[in-house]
């Protein structure tokens, strides 16, 4: 009998503890899908009513609606994006890893990773985990489910390789990275048409995504923008940047470098220019970064099993980018 009432005491203790800190919702520890994605939003917010609100910024080319979900109750906000290649959707599990984390503890109160969560009372976070859903979902599931004609169509933008591991493009084959105004007439190496990589598009903001994802800025006025990439453990965090703010953009840049253990650099004469965060820095002048996470990989996605490491290096990076932010002047 005594050992039954310890049981039961431990099972009572064990269900309170989970209630209190929050059971985790996302499991990132899988090929996360865009499907996979917007279910465990709404059960987010089915959860954190009071913490979490949902806006859909855009559609994607192809019609699949893009989430951006605010966390906190903030005037100020950072943002957070992942996923601008189809290829790099690891950076969505993070922050969708990052957003579950988050959410519970700041409902709770108290610190979390050495922050006080109660930063998000003065600076709200937004995510935007993938701003691609057509290219994730390409490169995830290939090209089985798409009518014939657009199969072909595929088919030609990836060099008639069945094998879609390497797409990093939108829908359309537009590279959306490759799409914003700052310094897209300079863009070397670009691929001269549609292509699973490095096609420009005809002019700056073509694609809807990146159309989307630039309205919502101003929407949103964020104090500092954060877009994860892969691969490779880069910070970048250079673009132009006025005199007057580049000893304050490094000092955050070298708290960002020093926490994950990415090495800070500019960025290689490839990809200068036409990225969402060389358009930030020079609309805004504000911080902007840059994340390259995962060891070095080629042309297709980071191997799951990398997660755990990028998620012990940037677990706190949004309380850090928070209370950073409070520090700034708009």
């Amino acid at each position: 009998m005594k050992k039954l009432i310890f049981c039961l005491n431990f099972l009572l203790l064990f269900v309170y503890q989970t209630e209190s800190i929050g059971a985790a919702i996302v499991n990132p520890d899988q090929v996360y899908t865009y499907d996979q994605m917007m279910m465990d939003i709404k059960s987010l917010t089915r959860h954190y009513p009071e913490e979490l609100e949902v806006k859909i910024i855009g559609r994607s080319t192809l019609g699949k609606e893009i989430p951006a979900i605010k966390l906190g109750k903030g005037e100020k906000n950072i943002l957070f994006i992942g996923s601008h290649h189809g290829r790099e959707w690891l950076t969505t599990n993070l922050l969708m890893k990052m957003l579950d984390a988050y959410t519970p503890a700041y409902k709770k109160g108290g610190t979390l990773f050495e922050y006080d969560v109660s930063v998000l009372d003065k600076v709200s976070i937004w995510f935007v985990p993938m701003l691609n859903p057509d290219g994730v979902t390409i490169q995830q599931q290939g090209i089985d489910k798409f009518p014939i004609v657009y199969k072909e169509l595929l088919l030609d933008m990836n060099e008639n390789d069945l094998n879609f591991k390497k797409w990093k493009a939108n829908g359309i084959g537009i590279d959306l990275n490759r799409q914003y105004p700052a310094g897209w007439n300079e863009i070397e190496g670009d691929s001269d048409n549609v292509s699973y990589q490095f096609y420009k598009g005809n002019k700056p903001l073509e694609a809807k995504e990146t159309d989307a994802m630039v309205r919502f800025t101003y929407e949103i006025d964020p104090s500092i923008a954060i877009a994860y990439h892969s691969s490779g453990r880069v910070l970048y965090w250079y673009y132009k940047n006025k005199s007057e703010f580049v000893n304050r953009d490094k000092k955050i840049a070298q708290k960002f470098s020093k926490m994950t253990g990415y090495e800070l650099a500019e960025p290689p004469k490839h990809a200068v220019g036409g990225g969402y965060t060389d358009w930030f820095i020079s609309e805004f002048n504000r911080p902007a970064f840059t994340a390259e996470i995962s060891f070095q990989v080629n042309e297709t996605s980071p191997p799951l099993y990398v997660l755990a490491e990028e998620w012990k290096r940037n677990r706190a990076i949004g309380l850090m980018m928070a209370t950073e932010a409070v520090k700034l002047e708009k």
